[in-house]
């Protein structure tokens, strides 16, 4: 028995420079935000000269970076007393609790709940209308309604991550039950494979997707509703510390401390979600259809090249 080789075209066109920064991912990452501070940099410049009050208002970059670098060397240098109560460690660890705590339960409420409205569709009218009124709920009437509730402390941040990350959790659960396909279910009851083996290799590989993209938003907007619910109720975390330099005037502490939640976030995608997400979605292929699109656009030789790729 023979079996033919396909021969993969190759391009011997030479790569360009601009080429190469088209195709490259980090360059423009990094050029992102540099270019967001240069013009951060040149407004405030021309701010300054126009209306010479904002100097006590709106802060340049250095500023902030030096706000935020005092922050992160604070505990490390003797003798040196936070402008807060506590420093940004045991400040972002008090909120990162509270934000853990409130997690975990929407995450396994919302996809029990999940679950049940898209395997039954009693369950889905049962709950359909109540979990669109809670996706319409802005976190700050939540966070209002929790400290008026639960008073100063931890249980109403941690009831509001609970009520503005459930909903999105059950949304996205449900509908991806409600988005698998019919027929491999078909092929597993046609070959009687057990409930349980088709729920463990069917429902949960076609879930993972939304069930990652549950998480990410119950994370993002119950992050929103955490720092909202400690900015009104709160007596200490990261929200409580905004509200300090909004009381004290500081602009560039808001900032420092809006950029601590970026860098943070950032951080989490690239060390914790995107490395689950690679390891859950292993079996996928490395080459996108975007990224042969893109390549139809630099010549028939990328795209042949990419072409093959795809299919090695």
């Amino acid at each position: 028995m023979t079996t033919a080789t396909a021969q993969l075209p190759k391009s011997t066109k030479p790569v360009s420079l601009v080429t190469r920064w088209k195709r490259s991912t980090w360059i423009p990452r990094v050029l992102f935000p540099i270019t967001i501070l240069l013009f951060w940099q040149v407004g405030m410049q021309v701010i300054r000269r126009i209306w010479p009050f904002a100097v006590d208002v709106l802060p340049t970059p250095m500023e902030v970076v030096d706000m935020m670098w005092g922050e992160i060397i604070n505990p490390f240098v003797e003798g040196k007393q936070a402008i807060t109560r506590e420093n940004l460690y045991l400040t972002f660890g008090r909120s990162l609790l509270r934000l853990g705590s409130g997690f975990v339960i929407a995450m396994v409420i919302g996809t029990i709940i999940g679950l049940a409205m898209g395997l039954s569709k009693a369950v889905d009218a049962f709950f359909h209308d109540w979990v669109m009124a809670l996706l319409a709920m802005p976190a700050l009437a939540w966070a209002l309604f929790t400290g008026l509730i639960f008073g100063m402390g931890n249980r109403s941040p941690i009831v509001t991550v609970v009520l503005t990350g459930i909903p999105f959790v059950i949304v996205n659960v449900r509908e991806g039950v409600r988005n698998t396909p019919r027929e491999l279910f078909d092929m597993a009851n046609a070959f009687k494979v057990p409930r349980n083996r088709a729920t463990r290799h069917v429902l949960i590989p076609s879930l993972m997707p939304f069930f990652f993209a549950a998480i990410r938003y119950a994370f993002s907007i119950g992050w929103k509703g955490l720092v909202i619910a400690e900015v009104f109720s709160g007596q200490d975390g990261a929200g409580w510390t905004i509200k300090f330099y909004y009381d004290a005037h500081r602009a560039h502490g808001i900032i420092g401390y809006a950029f601590f939640f970026v860098i943070f976030a950032l951080l989490l995608e690239k060390l914790v979600f995107e490395k689950i997400s690679n390891r859950v979605f292993k079996w996928r292929p490395k080459t996108t259809d975007v990224a042969l699109v893109e390549a139809l656009f630099d010549g028939p030789d990328d795209a042949a090249s990419a072409t093959a790729a795809a299919q090695i």
